[in-house]
């Protein structure tokens, strides 16, 4: 058995957990910064940083608390060094190189978005090889895993991630930061009265772009006032979000069908959307040889919960770090071409 001490701090949660095996939550102790952030519409990474150092001893002492765990039973502390905001990752990794000193426990490095894959194994196992739809604000990327913690990217956007176009779409409509769940629970209300345009869709490849779809909700709204039209708020969200969908799920159905594969999982934050897991539990039924993994709600946004699961396959794999390891804010899989 493996028991593990996790630190996520990349974006605005900040969140320590204790999981064993990598797929046994003990605790998950989140501290979200939503209220600070909603009246800028967006993250401050300052605002942040600084929100981050308020919590990161209060949700260790929660996290060990709920686990009722002491610091002698711990095999390892897992923690995030990117990718996300640099002041925010550094709180979360100094945090865990102090804990990790003071009880000489190992470090281990973890990828935030293979944190978010991983969590798919907190509903079952992955089963490889693997195809993994991660949408998320900063992400949108297929990725091809051939066996555990092996990653290989198969397509990703050439601009706006999904998340990031829902936030955008929901400025638009006066919705509040974030605005996904929001626009999906909109969206159920309504009908696709607008056909939006989906970029690359007669495009080769895997790869996602979405900064048009959002610039053709705006001119979509903006030309409506100037006719003095009022705009079905429902109606304009569910066909934002078919236009979505439908971009993920083609990409989607492409790369299972040229990649055959065990298990298809969804993560990341937008992986809570009701009508994107609808439309995948539609599109599965077309591979009966695929198991389809969504990541459990709970832990479909960032959380350290996942950062202990792919924490466990690092310790298994003997990836550990020393205490002078930086943050890397940029840091994604390795393109399939590069990795073949």
């Amino acid at each position: 058995m493996t028991t593990l001490i996790a630190f996520e701090s990349s974006a605005d949660e900040t969140s320590v957990a204790i999981v064993k095996d990598g797929r046994t939550v003990l605790s998950n102790a989140v501290a979200t910064q939503i209220n600070s952030h909603q009246r800028f519409g967006g993250i401050v990474p300052e605002v942040a940083s600084r929100h981050h150092l308020e919590w990161i001893t209060k949700t260790l002492d929660i996290a060990l608390a709920d686990a009722k765990v002491q610091p002698d039973e711990l095999d390892g502390v897992a923690v995030t060094y990117g990718p996300g905001l640099v002041g925010s990752l550094l709180v979360g990794l100094m945090g865990a190189k102090t804990f990790a000193m003071a009880h000489d426990l190992p470090l281990i490095p973890v990828n935030h978005l293979a944190g978010h894959i991983s969590a798919a194994n907190f509903n079952r196992p992955i089963q490889y090889p693997a195809i993994a739809l991660m949408v998320s604000g900063g992400h949108t990327e297929l990725v091809l895993m051939k066996k555990e913690n092996d990653f290989a990217i198969l397509g990703e956007t050439y601009d706006d991630a999904a998340g990031e176009s829902y936030d955008k779409v929901g400025r638009l409509m006066g919705l509040n930061y974030p605005a996904g769940k929001a626009i999906d629970e909109l969206a159920a209300q309504g009908e696709v009265t607008i056909q939006f345009p989906q970029a690359m869709a007669h495009e080769e490849g895997y790869d996602f772009s979405f900064s048009g779809l959002k610039s053709a909700v705006i001119n979509q709204v903006h030309n409506a006032e100037q006719r003095g039209e009022e705009i079905n708020q429902a109606d304009l969200a569910a066909s934002f979000q078919a236009a979505v969908i439908k971009a993920l799920i083609d990409r989607t159905r492409r790369a299972l069908t040229d990649f055959p594969v065990k298990s298809l999982v969804l993560a990341g934050g937008v992986a809570a959307n009701s009508g994107l897991r609808a439309a995948l539990e539609k599109l599965i039924q077309d591979f009966p040889e695929t198991d389809f993994i969504p990541v459990p709600k709970q832990y479909t946004g960032d959380n350290a919960a996942m950062i202990g699961a792919a924490g466990y396959w690092n310790y298994q794999d003997h990836v550990f770090a020393d205490l002078d390891l930086n943050t890397h804010p940029g840091l994604d899989f390795p393109l399939y071409e590069e990795a073949k």
